[in-house]
């Protein structure tokens, strides 16, 4: 992909959900504005969909997993769908890059990275799709028992705004691998690249009704999509408050759920490790996406002989980043939306009054638009445990940094939140690597080092409040699928 972006990409375009193969408006006519956030300015629109609209797409769906060719397809049929989505993906990777980053504000080269990923998903589960077997059980005599994995059905699956390309392929990747069906709700500040790619998708040779997508706002599409009767499972990416009310929906009418629910994720740093190959990526774990990443390293615990050190290092490289519009492909875009660069400034000012000290801060590229949803990446040393800043989730470039004693300190401080998501451990000392890994609590934890590309392979989910059930590889296979057992009685 070529490094030159066009501020044109879908300059005026109307988009249309996907329902039973087809583009669609919703049924009210309503639409709903998309505005880049690196200017604020309005660059297309997206259909306003209602329940009617919800129940059309969900019927859908429930058609052509009970009465189309989906669910009667081989395995291996059902990958090599997947493979060419791949391929088309990989094709048309310039225009998804640039259409991800106009409509999210991240710099173009994530834009790019987020298309690598999401080619990788369809890719891994494509190849995955005849993968995964039964057993057979030791059982009486004269009985055989065995085990098959079958998909629960229509699965619903309500994506967020900072990754939507990325999170749409790990959960249409295997909930589709598994062989059920979809409808999709991309959140409605970042809906374009899923209807996209769900066009894709029927080019790519997907049956009509097998992956649909509606757009609409939460509290209307949303909400309905997670109370529908004829939903088999429910699936989510976003916060903890919005993730319980689709629980109780959901619980209405006895169906599973998979819930990635944000973090809070500490970076252990002893006074052992290699600073000068932490520093890049304790900074890049918190920048990336803006901070808006529900894995971003927001915490960094540092023991005590390294505090000073690793506190002037992270200080010089914040003073240094700037943030500027997506296309100038800077060190961070701007917010997703005025609420969000909001929200994160209310954390920074908040910290500031409370005497916290700042040690760096970031600036915004004076030739920024003026209507961008822009904040300055913000260093915070010796911040109190029990602070705001410590405990909530900033979703924004925010560090905070905190020093500790010894071992049983920092396990304790890393375990001191309502999340547990992800965690980095960084020491030369390999006894240590295996203790504070097994101690944390936290769905992945990373030993010298942080992150891995997307890590498609590597299960991926949270402990506490950060949700339950586990997305990529051959797990999310697994949460895409249901037990059956069979006893045969032969005598």
């Amino acid at each position: 992909m070529g490094t030159h972006f066009s501020r044109s990409v879908a300059e005026g375009r109307a988009f249309m959900q996907i329902i039973d193969g087809r583009p669609v408006d919703a049924l009210s006519g309503e639409r709903i504005d998309v505005a880049s956030p690196s200017d604020g300015k309005v660059f297309a629109s997206i259909p306003a969909s209602g329940e009617a609209d919800v129940d059309r797409a969900v019927k859908a769906a429930r058609h052509a997993f009970d009465e189309g060719p989906w669910g009667r397809m081989p395995a291996v049929e059902r990958g090599r769908c997947l493979t060419r989505l791949f391929q088309l993906v990989e094709k048309n990777g310039e225009e998804l890059a640039a259409l991800e980053s106009r409509d999210t504000g991240k710099p173009i080269r994530q834009g790019k990275a987020d298309v690598t990923a999401t080619m990788r998903y369809y890719e891994f589960y494509g190849g995955a799709a005849d993968k995964i077997h039964g057993d057979t059980i030791p059982f009486l005599e004269g009985y055989t028992a065995l085990t098959l994995r079958e998909p629960h059905g229509v699965v619903a699956a309500i994506t967020p705004w900072n990754y939507p390309m990325q999170i749409l392929a790990r959960v249409v990747g295997a909930a589709l691998a598994m062989g059920n069906t979809l409808v999709v709700k991309p959140a409605e500040d970042a809906s374009l690249t899923t209807l996209r790619i769900a066009e894709l998708a029927l080019e790519a040779g997907i049956p009509a009704g097998v992956f649909n997508v509606i757009t609409g706002y939460g509290r209307a599409a949303g909400a309905a999509l997670s109370a529908h009767p004829l939903i088999d499972y429910v699936t989510f990416t976003g916060s903890p408050l919005t993730g319980t009310a689709i629980q109780q929906a959901a619980a209405v009418n006895n169906r599973g759920v998979t819930m990635e629910l944000g973090g809070k994720s500490p970076q252990i740093v002893f006074a052992d490790a290699d600073i000068d190959a932490a520093i890049p990526v304790l900074v890049n774990a918190i920048i990336q996406n803006g901070g808006q990443t529900c894995s971003a390293g927001s915490r960094v615990l540092v023991e005590r002989p390294a505090y000073e050190k690793v506190a002037a290092a992270l200080a010089e490289r914040f003073g240094a980043l700037v943030a500027g519009p997506h296309d100038a492909d800077l060190d961070i875009g701007p917010l997703i939306n005025p609420a969000q660069r909001d929200r994160v400034g209310g954390f920074i000012a908040a910290a500031q009054d409370a005497g916290i000290p700042l040690l760096a801060r970031g600036t915004v590229a004076p030739d920024a638009p003026e209507g961008g949803y822009y904040q300055a990446p913000a260093l915070f040393g010796n911040v109190d445990p029990d602070a705001a800043l410590a405990q909530e989730e900033v979703f924004g470039p925010v560090l905070s940094l905190f020093p500790f004693t010894d071992e049983a300190d920092a396990v304790r401080l890393a375990n001191s939140t309502e999340f547990g998501l992800v965690a980095g451990v960084w020491t030369r000392d390999g006894a240590r690597q295996h203790r504070v890994a097994k101690r944390v609590r936290a769905g992945q934890v990373f030993v010298n080092g942080y992150g891995a590309g997307g890590g498609i392979e590597l299960p991926f989910g949270g402990f506490k409040k950060s949700g339950h059930g586990r997305e990529k590889g051959f797990e999310a296979l697994f949460d895409m699928s249901a037990t059956k057992t069979i006893v045969f009685n032969h005598g």
